[in-house]
This record gives structure tokens, sequence and C-alpha cells, in this order.
């Protein structure tokens, strides 16, 4: 009697068994995923890289190893150990789950994708991967990786994010009914390293015999993408103001909208048409270009000029501000863009003789 031919699963679970990759959050096999693990890591991990997340991950763990210490914390303290990682909202978002689930589950992560996602922060796709991953239930986990490779499983010729629709009933149709949790890795693992965006290695996918992408010979056509728009373009300016001690002015985003309760250096709003005639908000100080800074945003790209200046050492705190000491600029929680400014600033002043100056806000 012939034997059947192997699922699309089987293939890629056995392909998984020898091949998962070794991450900082993932279980062994043999051992129990950790909750807990699994939720912040997928958190992190949303629209940022691997290679980006395992550090923070690696020192959140270390300095909260339990979701009950995570709660306990101030958010400024998590803002601050979330700090370049980008998407600020998922740090609040974190701070706010992990009370929430001490408050209302005792400290255990519901099991069920409804009740995750009820939870500060945890969309679909976060539940889903929470629920297969970390409780082996049969949930559908779709993220990029996943929607490239079935995209390129069936040829869809419908573009994304048009088709973003269709792909998890497609997912359905190959997954099987045990171990859910590891097809949901192993999914994301083929696209990580196998079907990648450019240059996929069709002849090491264990799905290469299921795949009508690579049978027309057309991999890299897949998916299919609409046209973008062209990214905004903003203008802003940023004040970078150091005492004669060393301190720099800083003050604390709000706490919604973009970068929402991080550090920033004063500066201007950003717009799309901004003139160059920049005012400071200061007066008395005598202000210097350093140069510009580009950033770019999901929505917008961000030109900034940065100024910089001097101050002396009893130079007043402006309303909403406050002065930072050399040791502590290096763990405030300023975001990447705050970071470069700073980088640039330093850079000029380590060659300007910039005079002391009396501000007034």
């Amino acid at each position: 009697m012939n034997k059947s031919k192997p699922s699309s699963s089987e293939k890629l679970l056995a392909w998984y068994d020898r091949h998962r990759r070794e991450l900082p959050w993932r279980a062994r096999p043999g051992e129990t995923p950790d909750a807990y693990a699994v939720w912040l890591s997928e958190v992190m991990l949303q629209q940022t890289t691997v290679a980006s997340v395992s550090g923070y991950f690696s020192r959140f763990l270390q300095q909260w190893p339990r979701v009950e210490n995570l709660a306990a914390a101030p958010v400024e303290a998590v803002m601050q150990a979330w700090a370049g990682l980008g998407y600020y909202s998922r740090a609040r978002n974190l701070h706010a789950c992990a009370q929430k689930i001490v408050a209302e589950h005792g400290g255990r992560f519901p099991r069920e994708e409804a009740a995750l996602r009820r939870l500060p922060g945890v969309g679909p796709y976060t539940a889903a991967a929470i629920a297969a991953i970390a409780f082996d239930a049969p949930a559908i986990v779709v993220d990029g990786n996943v929607e490239r490779v079935v995209a390129r499983l069936r040829a869809l010729e419908t573009p994304f994010p048009a088709a973003k629709k269709a792909i998890p009933a497609l997912v359905a149709e190959i997954a099987p009914r045990r171990r859910p949790g590891d097809f949901a890795q192993a999914m994301m693992d083929l696209g990580a390293t196998i079907c990648t965006p450019r240059g996929p290695a069709c002849v090491l996918c264990p799905l290469g015999e299921d795949c009508a992408a690579r049978a027309a010979g057309a991999a890299e056509d897949f998916p299919r993408k609409a046209a973008k728009k062209p990214r905004p373009r903003r203008r802003g300016a940023v004040f970078f103001l150091r005492r004669a001690d060393g301190a720099v002015l800083t003050r604390t985003r709000p706490p919604r909208g973009l970068l929402g309760g991080m550090e920033e250096f004063f500066g201007t709003d950003w717009r799309e048409n901004a003139a160059d005639d920049w005012d400071s908000p200061f007066s008395g100080v005598n202000w210097a270009c350093a140069g510009e800074v580009d950033h770019v945003f999901t929505h917008f790209a961000l030109k900034l000029v940065v100024f910089v200046g001097a101050a002396p050492r009893d130079a007043p705190t402006p309303p909403g501000g406050r002065w930072r000491a050399p040791g502590e600029m290096a763990v405030a929680a300023l975001p990447t863009l705050m970071r470069k400014a700073e980088r640039l600033a330093l850079n000029f002043l380590a060659g300007a003789g910039l005079p002391d100056a009396r501000i007034s806000p």
C-alpha cells in the first residue's frame, strides 16, 4: 500500500523540529512556554525586528522577571527601559496590561483569545499568538512573515494590503489540529529564514512542492503590492540647552499621541510647510545651528533642525521642564529621534565655545 503524501503542515513541522530558531523568549522542546515571556516578546516584536528586540527583552526580564513586578513598576521606569525601541504607545499599554492582569486575573494570563483581546494593547494578532504559543490553543496566527509565505503558496494576485483579509482563511486551510503553537512559530521561522522578501531560498523550503509562486518561477513577485503613496515630509526645530554644570534641559511629551510620555528637548511643532524662521522658546540665549537630523515615522518623514545654546549654572527651570545631569541623560527616556539630536548637539558643542546667557521662558 502506498503511503499518502505528507500534508503541508506535516512537512513544515518536521522542518521546524530540525531548524527552529533559538530565541530568548521561546521555550525549548519539552518545556512549557511562559505566557509572560510570550506576551512581552510579541508586544516588542510588533513592527520591530528580532535583532532589535532581543536585548530589550532580556533587560526587561532581568528588571521585571514576573508580570507582578512589571505591574508594580512606575510607568516612567518602563518608558525609560523602552526608550529607543519605538512605537511608544506599546510601552504604556504594556504597563497598563500588566496591571490589569494582576488586578483582574490574579497575575495569570487568560487562555482564551476573546479574553486576551480585552487586555490593553492586545489586538487580534497578539491574542492569537499568546493563545497558540503559550497555551497551544487552535488559534490562527498571522504576521508579516506568514502573509508572505501564504501569498506565495497560493500565488495571490490581489495586492496587499487588500489581500490581508483573505490570509487567515488560507492559513486555516493548512493549519494542523495538533501542535498549533509550533505551527505558528514554524510559519514565522519559515518566512524569516527561508521565504524571505528578497532572494528566497526556495530549494531549501519544506513547502517548495506546494508553492504556486515557485512553480511559476515567480516567488519574488509575490506578495503583490499596491503602489505606495508618497510619504509626507515635515520640518521642525529643537533647542538643546546645556547649563554650565553640564545639565541639559528636557521636558516630557503629553501621555497620548506620537512619542507620548517620552522625554524630549524643547522645540517647535512639526509641520509640512514650515518656514525656517524658528521661534526660540527662550529669550536671552545665543543659539547656534548644529545642523539637521532626519527621522522616518510610519506616516511621515521628519527633518529636525537642531539649535544649541549655553546657560549659566543658576539658570531657572522653565515651566514643564527639568534639568538633567549628565549621568541622568544616559538613562533618560529619550526616543531615538531625540538621541539623534543629542549626538549632533554634543558633537557640535565639543568644537564650539558658546557664551553663557541668562534665560527666561
